[in-house]
């Protein structure tokens, strides 16, 4: 069974609860938002359950770029930082992405999650190649 890992910074705290109470989600952190943590930090968390395998993650910080650059330095993790529904969709359907990163102002996060967390990889040739280039 795919699970899905979140978590987020201080930054990101509010969202991450929403989606927390909305979806079923493992929570990684951070646990408030009162208190200033490193982004790299809870974006380790994540890419170490996820890497290797068929689960997803989610991360949020402030504008997403944080998370987004932390999570993409390990192999086998694609991590798309989205801001809108097609992107999201396109990132799976197109790019495999395993995790999805969002800015903590995010609109429409609910639906930008389900777009990510329904659509499934195309399979298609030219897509497949295409991640088989990034190592």
């Amino acid at each position: 069974m795919v699970q899905v890992f979140i978590a987020s910074d201080h930054c990101g705290y509010k969202l991450k609860q929403l989606l927390v109470e909305r979806y079923s989600l493992i929570d990684l952190g951070t646990y408030s938002c009162d208190i200033s943590v490193d982004y790299n930090d809870f974006a380790e968390e994540v890419v170490k359950n996820v890497v290797g395998g068929e689960n997803k993650g989610i991360l949020i910080c402030k504008t997403g770029i944080g998370m987004s650059i932390a999570a993409n330095r390990h192999s086998g993790i694609r991590a798309a930082l989205c801001s809108n529904v097609e992107s999201a969709k396109l990132s799976r359907l197109h790019n495999d992405a395993n995790v999805l990163v969002l800015p903590s102002d995010v609109v429409m996060p609910f639906e930008i999650v389900e777009s990510f967390l329904q659509t499934p990889f195309s399979q298609e040739e030219r897509h497949v190649r295409r991640i088989e280039k990034l190592g």
